[in-house]
């Protein structure tokens, strides 16, 4: 007989774990609503195009990390490797634009086929946030606060915001031009990598992650001497935004988007528990995107967070056990249909039950009522079944002085009030 496997890079999320993953999404969910944002939700799958438009053909997610087929229609199709592309998608696709600005959030899983490591599976999972109709400084600032602010609510240390700006399209025109000049000069002295991102993308050799590269990028040009006054003033102005907000930040001259629809602020928050995957949440701005997809011409900008890498900051002690109300012992087949009731009327009443099945001894069943994290335990044996009644106790310590209560199997109300203190 096959033993079935998941997929490498495919894992599964066990009962252990999906609380602390419902614990962030519940933080996130609320953290977002208070920020007056709303939630949008798109197709796992979507045609190849707009992910070979959204993100760049000369990407190696494009290139080499998408998950694409021809379905039965002969379609090309694609899982979505980010969200983004989906969300510009969605929000074109629906008239969504001709409503007024958008500020929209999404989670859900995005699949990349590349090496699995810590932090990143083939199968992984983003939180992000795009506003689309918004092109002031001040919009910039409120997205990198809400990103923040929820990092910090969830208690991640060791966090740091980096940001940068990447001028207009005209700015990086100039720039670009004088970065291929002085890159061309050391060429031999570039890695593969550096190489072959000259020809196709040279902005994101800034952000090699080979130290020898970076150490070379010191002498090289820097974006900020070919910005024009207004790309200049705009980014001063975030800078005192932040620091109004009290929010502390790094210039870092080399934090690139390599993609001509990025503009303006680009940010990441990394954290120093993650090694050579330091950033938890990268963002920028992106103004041309919506029209590049189809839509009017829109300004934008927005941000994910990737969920593994967050779970690994967070770490164990942030596990929380889900606890439960009440835990009913029963034994004998009348019995249990009696127990089965009574978890039906008090779980209506709003309280988490949990039904012993077993149908062993009675001190057996308490022993797993102990081990439940219940506040109370209700006993239900052939006996009571008898008398009509029901024995309440309490697991609680701060109702030891607790010891029993009889109540009569129908008498919910009694039941309730009892378990409610």
């Amino acid at each position: 007989m096959t033993n079935f496997q998941t997929l490498r890079g495919m894992p599964d999320l066990l009962p252990s774990q999906t609380e602390c993953w419902q614990k962030v999404e519940d933080l996130a969910r609320n953290h977002f609503l208070r920020a007056g944002l709303k939630e949008i939700r798109t197709p796992l799958l979507e045609q190849t195009e707009l992910f070979n438009r959204g993100i760049g053909e000369n990407t190696d997610v494009v290139g080499k990390e998408m998950y694409s087929f021809l379905d039965r229609g002969n379609r090309p199709c694609t899982l979505r490797p980010e969200g983004t592309a989906s969300v510009v998608r969605a929000v074109i696709q629906n008239g969504l634009l001709n409503q007024g600005a958008q500020r929209l959030w999404y989670n859900g899983p995005m699949f990349r086929y590349e090496r699995p490591q810590a932090g990143r599976q083939r199968q992984f999972h983003q939180i992000g946030v795009e506003f689309f109709g918004l092109s002031s400084v001040r919009s910039d600032a409120e997205i990198i606060t809400i990103a923040w602010d929820f990092l910090n609510e969830l208690g991640i240390q060791g966090l740091s915001l980096q940001i940068n700006t990447l001028g207009t399209m005209d700015d990086r025109k100039k720039y670009r031009k004088e970065l291929v000049t002085w890159l061309e000069n050391v060429f031999d002295f570039l890695d593969e990598d550096s190489q072959r991102k000259l020809k196709s993308n040279p902005l994101r050799i800034l952000d090699s992650k080979n130290p020898k590269i970076q150490e070379m990028l010191d002498e090289a040009p820097v974006l900020m001497d070919y910005l024009s006054n207004e790309s200049e003033q705009r980014f001063l102005k975030l800078q005192s935004i932040l620091s109004k907000l009290k929010i502390p930040f790094q210039l870092n001259l080399k934090l690139v988007r390599g993609l001509d629809y990025y503009c303006h602020t680009a940010f990441e928050i990394i954290s120093d528990q993650l090694g050579a995957q330091a950033t938890v949440c990268g963002g920028g701005r992106y103004d041309t995107l919506v029209e590049q997809l189809g839509g009017i011409s829109t300004p934008s900008i927005g941000w994910a967070i990737g969920m593994e890498r967050l779970l690994i900051l967070l770490g164990d002690d942030f596990s929380t056990k889900t606890s439960t109300d009440v835990y009913i012992i029963n034994r004998g087949e009348d019995v249990y249909i009696n127990a089965l009731v009574l978890a039906r009327e008090i779980r209506l009443a709003n309280f988490s039950v949990e039904l012993d099945y077993s149908g062993s001894a009675i001190s057996k069943q308490f022993k797993r009522a102990n081990k439940s994290s219940a506040s109370w335990v209700i006993i239900l044996g052939e006996n009571d079944l008898s008398n009509d009644e029901v024995r309440i106790k309490s697991l609680n310590t701060k109702h030891e002085n607790i010891k029993q209560h009889i109540s009569k199997i129908t008498d919910i109300n009694y039941i309730i009030n009892i378990i409610s203190l």
